[in-house]
């Protein structure tokens, strides 16, 4: 699905989708699958690749990742992994690259202002949500799934600490799918900034805003979709209307998937505290904590995780599919 970004698509892909690589504009490259799935209007949803590189831990990474992929084929779209390999932004990994991704130390974690630095410098790095939503809609995607969202940070007054994401999804137009904000982040600021951003937030079968381990963080929502087709019509009429920017569809963990509530606030509070002590600040507090919970949670945060971004999956493919 493309939405209001479909005739972009014929702008960027100049190769034929036989070649074993398509090239395409300012250092972009999609492979053939991708690339013809743009051409003849298939679906197709993005993918971050950060939380293949940072956020699950091997060799779990790569089974989630490849389950991912699989999953939204299942629902008649295609899957287009975004990562910068050895200095080229390439929009659908194929295996060989998944795996790199997955596997090699010496990935950096990539926001839409690292992006220049690791392409002109030949490096490689795994996507976030602001720069794979940022590549997405360069070259004709409107649906991406991922896990939960960056946001303002618990003290964020003190640190001007606030994710990329949110300022990316205020000029990006995209329908992207997670299961809110990471809990570790101040949930109520960060609405509070999506809503300053004119960036369109709705829960998925739920007025109730999820903290991504958890069904509900607390904050209701002014708005509720309960099918994938109320989701196509709201971002044509912000497409129509001019409205830029992203939707946000907040999927929920079912309330007897999520984790215990008890055992998640312990533990984030016991990470915060570790994180504090041992001076981690910034973009390296994410992949600590999320390693922090798998650790003391024996393994549940861990399950949490993988069914959230299956879950969501396979919700962007059915709102690519009726959004085409």
């Amino acid at each position: 699905m493309t939405l209001d970004t479909a005739d972009r698509a014929q702008d960027y892909a100049i190769a034929s989708p036989t070649a074993s690589v398509v090239r395409v504009k300012n250092a972009i490259k999609l492979s053939p699958e991708v690339n013809q799935a743009l051409q003849d209007g298939t679906p197709v949803v993005a993918l971050e690749s950060t939380i293949v590189s940072h956020g699950l831990p091997r060799p779990e990474n790569l089974r989630v990742a490849r389950a991912v992929e699989e999953t939204i084929r299942t629902r008649g779209a295609v899957p287009a992994t975004i990562a910068v390999i050895r200095g080229t932004v390439t929009v659908g990994l194929d295996d060989d690259d998944l795996e790199f991704i997955a596997q090699d130390d010496d990935v950096i974690k990539v926001s839409v202002r690292d992006l220049g630095s690791v392409v002109g410098l030949r490096r490689s790095g795994a996507t976030t949500v602001a720069s794979t939503s940022h590549i997405a809609a360069r070259v004709g995607i409107g649906v991406f799934a991922t896990g939960g969202l960056g946001g303002v940070h618990r003290e964020a007054r003190d640190t001007w600490d606030e994710s990329a994401d949110l300022d990316t999804l205020s000029v990006e137009p995209m329908v992207v799918v997670c299961s809110g904000v990471k809990s570790i982040l101040d949930v109520p600021a960060t609405l509070e900034r999506l809503e300053s951003l004119n960036v369109g937030v709705v829960g998925f079968g739920t007025a109730q805003f999820p903290g991504f381990y958890l069904t509900d963080s607390g904050v209701s929502l002014d708005w509720r979709v309960d099918t994938p087709e109320e989701v196509a019509d709201i971002m044509r009429a912000r497409r129509d209307l001019g409205i830029r920017g992203s939707l946000v569809v907040a999927n929920p963990l079912p309330e007897d998937r999520q984790l215990d509530p008890v055992l998640h606030d312990r533990t984030l509070e016991e990470g915060l505290q570790r994180a504090r002590t041992s001076g981690i600040r910034g973009k390296e507090v994410t992949p600590f904590l999320l390693d922090f919970f798998h650790r003391a949670t024996a393994g549940a945060s861990l399950a949490a995780n993988t069914e959230i971004i299956l879950r969501n999956a396979d919700l962007a493919a059915r709102i690519a599919v009726a959004g085409r």
